[in-house]
């Protein structure tokens, strides 16, 4: 059995362009032009170009960009009458502060006191404890690509044994929401759970979000299972630096149904579902309706 590829680059183009065909509806029919605001405090290259690539994003499907880009040394009270300021401007629909923050800084405070209607990472408490209760929320964006491209590839998931693999709050675990939600049958497993491999070999739907570099192999997938990976290590290899996720992807491709590769499976459904939950948030804001297909 030879799995089929499921393209995230190509699938997330077309989030960006559904995405698009809305926000052009909004600015015709309403006036509204969605607002995403990036806030980026300090120089960590892996965040600058994080924040270009979202930025970009942001202008191609029609909505406007708000970047704040702040010293390392700003302080805890300036970056939240930032916020302050971002949550009382109503044409600002979502609010992102780009992670990792300084380590002077408290994110927790700093994500808790984002508005939660604009929170459109989905990291605040607020809601956090409306996913995990199955009220509507905004729901982390990489967990939100991974469900689109599930319900995409099988139509409908109940009933199907899914197995997620990490914990994190980012991943992990609104993950095991979603599934929920759409009531497949969902086990969170991790890096210390007894019996991983046998565990993962009983998952229709296999989610590696372990943050170890091909941990999971070929031998710990049921045939024909969906395996998306979520991981992204880079790792040295024949002297040369490569991308590998979270699943040994050659041995685990020969044995699965379907499989997201590294790069270019989970990653640029990211910054797609980012702009989407921008344009929810604009909907909800305003008492239009949420655009189908782009929300959980």
């Amino acid at each position: 059995m030879t799995a089929k590829v499921i393209d995230g680059k190509a699938f997330a183009a077309n989030v960006r362009a559904q995405v698009a065909e809305h926000v052009a509806r909004l600015k015709a029919e309403h006036g509204l032009t969605p607002g995403l605001a990036v806030v980026l405090v300090g120089e960590d290259p892996a965040s600058k170009v994080y924040v270009k690539n979202k930025h970009a994003s942001t202008i191609e499907v029609g909505m406007a960009s708000f970047e704040h880009r702040l010293p390392a040394e700003t302080s805890e009270a300036e970056l939240l009458a930032l916020i302050d300021k971002l949550n009382a401007d109503p044409s600002v629909h979502g609010i992102l502060v780009q992670l990792p923050l300084p380590g002077h800084l408290n994110s927790e405070l700093v994500i808790n006191r984002i508005d939660p209607a604009k929170d459109v990472d989905g990291f605040h408490i607020s809601n956090v404890g409306l996913l995990g209760t199955g009220q509507k929320s905004m729901v982390p964006c990489t967990p939100l690509g991974c469900l689109m491209m599930l319900r995409d590839h099988h139509g409908k998931l109940a009933g199907l044994n899914a197995v997620v693999v990490g914990r994190s709050n980012i991943v992990g675990k609104p993950m095991a929401q979603l599934l929920l939600g759409d009531s497949c049958t969902v086990t969170i497993a991790h890096s210390r759970t007894k019996d991983l491999a046998e565990v993962c070999k009983r998952a229709d739907i296999l989610v590696a979000a372990v943050g170890r570099p091909e941990m999971i192999t070929g031998d710990m997938v049921k045939p024909g299972a969906t395996v998306i990976d979520v991981g992204i290590n880079r790792i040295e290899r024949d002297g040369k630096g490569k991308l590998v996720g979270d699943v040994h992807y050659d041995s685990a491709a020969a044995v699965a149904g379907a499989i997201t590769p590294v790069p270019g499976g989970v990653g640029p459904m990211t910054i797609a579902c980012l702009l989407a939950n921008t344009l929810t948030a604009c909907c909800r804001a305003n008492g239009l309706a949420e655009p189908e297909g782009l929300t959980a």
